[in-house]
């Protein structure tokens, strides 16, 4: 009985991480490139019931046999085991704004494609495409990170930067990427292009492995392995200008996921009450 108590309460606490989970989903449905978490359980190891008062083994001329036939299994319960994030694609949004961009898996691809920032914890990874123009030129994440290229930190000039499919970043050089210099697209032609940089996309070899900081920023681990660039260029994304992607939560797939762990919680906590009454009657028996 004690066991079945056990049991509904594991049950009840890895009910109740899972709707955490799903809870933080939806609160990020709208949120640039989020990539929604899943919950994984494991079971502890199932135990053998036997008649009770029946143990040990009865021995004959021939052998032995069993006196203590096995009745059952027991379940022990579960634990959560592992809170993974899924990297499908999210949708495309078109924004027209060239400070958005998008990295457009290809498809079937495995391995997940990141931009680079460099935060003051460092580098991390990012798929948030929604960055802007700070005071110095450079871009940089909402919070003031900078997005990396290959050269350094990416400054541009308002209006006289491109972005081509695989992350090359071109700027006419006869306006340049002062800061202070403005322009208009209506006024540049690009007629003197030049390549400024690359944007430093990378990936790893195990994306499941990698810590979900905030800010949508990901850390990589020693079981994820260090950010790499692609080795083949068909393999890498494509690089997307004023476009961003959208979350890949389904608000009905997380709702009806709700539903499930309302159901099952609740279960459990049946369970734990009609064990707890069954309980409450045996000891007032014991007890006359």
């Amino acid at each position: 009985m004690l066991r079945g108590i056990y049991t509904a309460t594991n049950g009840m606490v890895s009910q109740q991480v899972r709707m955490d989970v799903i809870a933080n989903n939806l609160a990020n449905v709208d949120k640039t490139a989020f990539k929604r978490d899943t919950t994984l359980f494991k079971t502890f190891p199932e135990m053998l019931i036997h008649r009770y008062d029946e143990d040990g083994v009865g021995k004959v001329p021939m052998g032995s046999f069993d006196i203590a036939p096995i009745v059952g299994k027991l379940g022990l319960g579960m634990e959560v085991n592992e809170i993974y994030t899924r990297f499908e694609q999210g949708a495309v949004k078109k924004t027209d704004n060239p400070f958005d961009i998008m990295l457009q898996d290809k498809p079937g691809a495995e391995r997940p494609a990141f931009f680079v920032v460099m935060t003051n914890r460092g580098e991390r990874l990012t798929r948030s495409g929604a960055f802007v123009l700070d005071k110095n030129g450079n871009l940089v994440t909402p919070q003031g990170f900078p997005l990396m290229g290959e050269k350094g930190p990416i400054q541009i000039t308002h209006a006289n930067f491109v972005i081509k499919e695989n992350g090359e970043i071109y700027i006419n050089a006869d306006i340049g990427n002062h800061p202070q210099t403005t322009t208009s697209v209506e006024h540049n032609r690009f007629n003197n292009p030049i390549l400024l940089d690359k944007i430093k996309i990378r990936t790893v070899q195990n994306p499941r492995h990698l810590d979900k900081e905030g800010d949508s920023f990901y850390a990589d681990t020693p079981e994820s392995g260090e950010p790499e660039p692609y080795l083949k260029e068909v393999d890498a994304p494509t690089v997307m200008q004023g476009y961003l992607e959208a979350s890949n939560v389904q608000v009905v797939t997380e709702m009806v996921e709700m539903i499930e762990v309302n159901r099952a919680y609740e279960a459990n906590a049946k369970s734990i009450q009609t064990h707890d009454h069954l309980l409450g009657r045996l000891i007032n028996e014991v007890l006359r």
